[in-house]
């Protein structure tokens, strides 16, 4: 993850966090990412969904999606790998949807919500 500045230059470099699935799983953080004051989100390929501190660029958040979830319609439903658009946040909820089987991802078909209050 690399914070920059506004002029472009940037601000620092940390490295990815060491956690990866006993298969391996690329960390890559082909995603786009969603902000909020003080914090960004952003989900990799290895399934995983962090929040990193904007003044450090520290973890200070990390959810591993890939495994399974009951759900509202009965639909069996799995999370997997992040690409493609970042989560949306609306009212204090950041929702992202989970899986994406492409190019070494993980597939799934989750539409994942997250409050502050853990509801």
């Amino acid at each position: 993850m690399c914070l920059k500045r506004r002029a472009g230059r940037p601000r620092s470099r940390l490295p990815q966090p060491d956690q990866y699935p006993a298969d391996f799983a690329s960390p890559a953080q082909s995603a786009a990412v969603s902000a909020l004051p003080g914090v960004v989100f952003s989900g990799s390929v290895d399934g995983h969904l962090r929040g990193y501190a904007t003044d450090t660029g520290t973890v200070i958040w990390d959810y591993n999606a890939i495994q399974e979830y009951e759900s509202i319609n009965g639909v069996p439903t799995t999370g997997g790998s992040f690409d493609g658009p970042g989560p949306t946040i609306v009212d204090g909820i950041l929702y992202v949807h989970s899986g994406y089987g492409y190019r070494g991802g993980t597939p799934g078909n989750a539409l994942l919500a997250f409050s502050v209050k853990g509801e």
